[in-house]
């Protein structure tokens, strides 16, 4: 599926292989609509990775393709997640990247959970 300035879905995407289980991953969640891992080189205490099991590589085009369905189960595993990790009280920040001037790496929708500390301003000034 092409969208505007991304191209089309990378089937090897590191993402993709993840789902496939070609690749091993920490998985916290698992659930028909998404999976959560942790990152590999996380940036706070607490760095998550939560992706859609859907090939989707923005959220423009997750939520233009995805269904009500598919919407509803990403959103509630990032909450699932937050809760699972006990982050509600202290807080945690949900960041996700679409296109190069984000800084997005892989091109898969994906949102990272970061917790575990103050996280501080959310852009640098």
């Amino acid at each position: 599926m092409p969208v505007k300035g991304l191209g089309l879905y990378d089937d090897q995407n590191v993402f993709a292989r993840i789902l496939r289980g070609e690749i091993p991953s920490r998985r916290v969640f698992e659930d028909e609509w998404a999976i959560a891992f942790h990152d590999i080189a996380p940036q706070a205490p607490v760095h998550v990775l939560v992706i859609p099991r859907g090939r989707y590589v923005s959220l423009a085009d997750f939520t233009a393709g995805a269904s009500d369905a598919e919407i509803a189960g990403f959103w509630r595993a990032v909450g699932a997640v937050a809760r699972q990790l006990e982050l509600e009280a202290p807080g945690y920040r949900v960041l996700v990247n679409m296109g190069e001037h984000s800084g997005q790496e892989v091109p898969h929708l994906h949102a990272h959970v970061f917790g575990g500390r103050p996280l501080g301003v959310m852009l640098a000034k």
